[in-house]
């Protein structure tokens, strides 16, 4: 049973670590699905937890090399799972300025270096005798249980009426809709608020050879319009009303009429932030990417991109850039990036 269980709890760490940074990655319905099968792995780690913290025990009190790692890795996962359960069901979202959703990713993250070495220190080779029928049909017992104690659990909390009950697809809860004010300032990791002088600014638009730069003025004589659900990583959302131009009309003015979609090597568009932060989006993506410089009629302020920020429809927020200062199309493709920015 040892064995089966730290193949198992191993195999079931992967599996969570992988589905919630695809649930991460997305913002469109089909990620609940991987957002479920997040939730289902949490539940059968939770159920293997006392048959792991038997074999746990059992190397603490023999002292085994690197008893202390195995201790905090543990704790580490048990951190993350709990925090995720009371993130899901709403029963505390957060102490203080930190959020059950960063104390779950978080852990997570922490979690990995340990996983590494507990790979390499107490390797366990795969053999025949671990697809065994009866191997399978416990891997097959502790899956469907925990659908079933995912499904519980997620009645539960409609039943009695919690928190958890009113998230969105992405785990995200409603924040300030429709109520510009309320919308929570967030940046990504080690970005900070600039300082940002509108009269000296300027966007520049990066077309192949043709460049065009834009003052604030220029861009605020726009009135695109867009209603647009920013959905947080940190697991919060809010719909609200941006107005600006759509990106597609500045490579448009900046070059002939999308030329730069058959102009051979142009694949990406690559935006810029003034702190350095960046995303690429795909050429097709240009009329549906709006340069936002108003939020619910007004002006944005400097927590919320000021002078102008991206609107990606039914992306998450780490793609929404602030403080744009540079759109280009370039060679290399949209996915030439990592997949969360490292800044």
């Amino acid at each position: 049973m040892r064995r089966w269980t730290n193949l198992a709890l191993f195999g079931l760490l992967g599996l969570a670590f992988t589905t919630g940074w695809v649930a991460f990655f997305y913002g469109t319905a089909p990620s609940r699905w991987s957002l479920i099968v997040h939730a289902a792995s949490g539940y059968a780690i939770v159920a293997l937890t006392p048959w792991k913290a038997v074999i746990a025990a059992h190397g603490i009190q023999r002292r085994r090399p690197g008893w202390w790692a195995s201790l905090v890795f543990t704790g580490l996962v048990i951190a993350s799972v709990f925090a995720g359960i009371l993130h899901s069901t709403g029963l505390l979202l957060a102490v203080g300025p930190i959020t059950a959703m960063e104390v779950h990713v978080g852990a997570a993250l922490l979690a990995i270096p340990f996983v590494a070495w507990h790979v390499i220190a107490r390797r366990i080779p795969v053999r025949a005798v671990d697809l065994s029928r009866r191997s399978l049909l416990r891997a097959g017992a502790l899956l469907t249980g925990a659908g079933l104690a995912y499904a519980a659990g997620e009645g539960a909390v409609r039943l009695f009426s919690l928190p958890g009950s009113t998230r969105r697809f992405t785990g995200s809860y409603e924040y300030g809709s429709l109520q510009p004010a309320a919308l929570p300032v967030t940046q990504w990791i080690a970005d900070a608020v600039p300082a940002i002088d509108p009269a000296s600014w300027r966007l520049t638009i990066q077309a192949g050879a043709a460049i065009r730069e834009w003052s604030y003025g220029e861009l605020l004589a726009f009135d695109d319009r867009v209603r647009a659900t920013l959905d947080c990583t940190g697991g919060f959302y809010s719909t609200q009303d941006w107005s600006g131009v759509w990106l597609r009309r500045l490579l448009e003015s900046s070059s002939s009429p999308l030329a730069a979609e058959g102009r051979g090597g142009a694949f990406s568009l690559h935006v810029r932030s003034l702190t350095g932060y960046d995303r690429r989006f795909a050429l097709r993506d240009a009329g549906r990417l709006l340069v936002a410089t108003r939020l619910g009629g007004e002006p944005l302020d400097p927590g919320h991109g000021f002078p102008v920020r991206l609107v990606a429809p039914d992306r998450r927020g780490y793609w929404w850039v602030k403080w744009v200062t540079a759109i280009s199309i370039d060679e290399l493709p949209a996915w030439w990036q990592v997949p969360f920015p490292m800044q």
